[in-house]
């Protein structure tokens, strides 16, 4: 050694290695060939809860779950043969019985003469990293379990979406064939009336489910009387109910009740509860409807002996796309979302639902508890419609759409309603035909093969200052679609399918 070199003295290197074991954030404990403890720094005291004096001469056992003994008997083997036992991930046990997930480092410790002596075991927590780990992990299963009933439900949606075309089709191959019968043909009209139908209300119910999870579905609140509601949800579910020859049992208020809710809404939240009760019941079963005031609720219950609900199903019940596998010979059509809508509607209303069943064999019971508003004062009539203007002198409509089926179909009701119609497959043609025909009414779709439907509004408004009403047929129903379409100067918003009576009735108002 040369000057000014000297080793540093050996007690300040123990110093500073004692001061470094002491302050550091890991627990750092000692221990013989044979497990017995022999120092404890303070991070092992805050991680395990044990003081100096508590540990040291116990063995390290005191901090291993039991069934972990046969894990410290191999390491200490393993140390004796001198090996340095690197970051594995176990558990300990803290003085409170409280399970530790740590990560430890066992090295062996030697005398001067490099016998081994002891361990010295280096652990950190690691709670915090296994639970962001467990949260990933149930976060992963979740998006898993989710893409998984996203595609059963598309291929679901596909299914259904088909199943009412065969039967379309093979009515209107019967209403062809000139050797058809008056009844043949009257039946081939009712099955083509009652697919599409069908098929419309799959379609509304996923724009409404929509609207309710974007929180754009709106209530136009009225008061109403509770059995009214629940008389028309019953003639909604009355045919399936007498297909199936099932015995429905009605117990309402003798006195009517009334609330403030939206009317149609409210229909489409108990008709859609008893139609699932009479699918998930078997043929002759019994189902029952049951009213009642309670605590300033309307409280009103639908219970049946069907099919019941399973324990798995139960927790999930009002999700979306939710389908029990075992009951889907008995979902008729359905796709899994009438349940999440029921919920998402009665929550507008301030309300709740819960479900219970004994399990599959059981039957089941919905009970929807909805708040008795009082309505705003000097609102006490029962909402109800209008009086329909009466049908006048035919208007002069202008209808736009590319889709040449779609248009002559639907100018020919309008002509047999009494209504002149122009139509125009285009854009530009629809714009030449407005200028020279000074229509009332155009009725436009917005997927124009030229120009779109948002221009073709407003250009038709540049046309003069007396521009005719201008009504949206789309396909598009989300609400941003509905406000780009008045944006560009449309009066009225319609989603395809539209049901015919429902242009008719718009055109009565106009």
């Amino acid at each position: 050694m040369t000057a000014g070199h000297e080793p540093p003295d050996y007690a300040l290197q123990l110093a500073r290695l004692a001061a470094i074991v002491a302050s550091s954030d890991d627990a750092i404990i000692s221990k013989t060939l044979s497990g017995e403890i022999q120092s404890w720094n303070a991070a092992a005291q805050r991680l395990f809860g044990y003081e100096p004096d508590e540990v040291i001469g116990q063995s390290i056992t005191l901090i291993i779950p039991p069934e972990l003994h046969d894990e410290e008997r191999e390491i200490l083997a393993r140390l004796g043969c001198g090996e340095r036992i690197e970051h594995f991930e176990t558990t300990r046990v803290a003085k409170d019985g409280k399970r530790i997930p740590i990560s430890l480092t066992v090295s062996p410790i030697r005398d001067s003469k490099g016998v081994i002596v002891g361990a010295s075991k280096i652990a950190r927590d690691i709670s915090d990293r296994k639970r962001v780990e467990q949260t990933l992990q149930e976060s992963a299963r979740a998006l898993r379990d989710a893409d998984r009933r996203k595609d059963e439900f598309i291929a679901l949606l596909a299914h259904e979406l088909r199943n009412p075309l065969a039967p379309i089709r093979y009515a209107l191959a019967t209403c062809k064939r000139l050797d058809r019968s008056h009844p043949q043909y009257k039946r081939a009209e009712e099955i083509i009336e009652r697919q599409v139908i069908h098929m419309s209300r799959l379609l509304e119910d996923l724009l409404d489910l929509s609207r309710v999870a974007r929180g754009t579905l709106e209530l136009r609140e009225g008061v109403v009387e509770i059995s009214g509601i629940l008389g028309t949800a019953v003639e909604a579910a009355r045919p399936l109910l007498d297909a199936k020859r099932q015995i429905l049992a009605t117990h309402m208020p003798s006195e009517g009740v009334r609330l403030m809710a939206d009317p149609v809404r409210l229909t489409q939240v108990f008709s859609n509860l008893l139609i699932n009760a009479a699918k998930y019941t078997d043929i002759g079963g019994h189902i029952e409807l049951n009213t009642h005031e309670e605590a300033g609720e309307i409280v009103v219950s639908i219970r049946d002996d069907g099919i019941g609900i399973s324990s798995e199903m139960m927790p999930r019940l009002f999700t979306l796309f939710a389908q029990d596998r075992s009951a889907l010979g008995h979902s008729e059509g359905g796709l899994g979302i009438g349940l999440s809508l029921v919920h998402g509607v009665v929550q507008l209303h301030g309300g709740r639902i819960e479900a219970r069943s004994e399990g599959p064999g059981c039957g089941s019971e919905f009970t929807v508890r909805l708040p008795r508003r009082l309505p705003p004062a000097g609102q006490s009539a029962l909402p109800g419609d209008a009086d329909a203007p009466v049908a006048g002198i035919g208007l002069r409509i202008l209808l736009v759409e590319d889709s040449r089926d779609a248009a002559d179909s639907c100018a020919a009701m309008l002509e047999l309603s009494g209504h002149t119609v122009q139509v125009a497959y285009t854009g530009r043609q629809a714009i030449d035909l407005a200028a020279t025909g000074a229509p009332h009414v155009i009725l436009a779709d917005i997927g124009l093969p030229d120009i779109d439907g948002y221009e073709l509004a407003r250009r038709i408004r540049g046309l003069s200052a007396t521009a005719p009403v201008l009504v949206a047929l789309t396909g598009w129903g989300q609400e941003q679609d509905r406000e780009r379409a008045f944006a560009a100067g449309f009066h009225h918003h319609l989603t395809k399918p539209i049901a015919p009576e429902a242009v008719e009735a718009l055109l009565r108002s106009l």
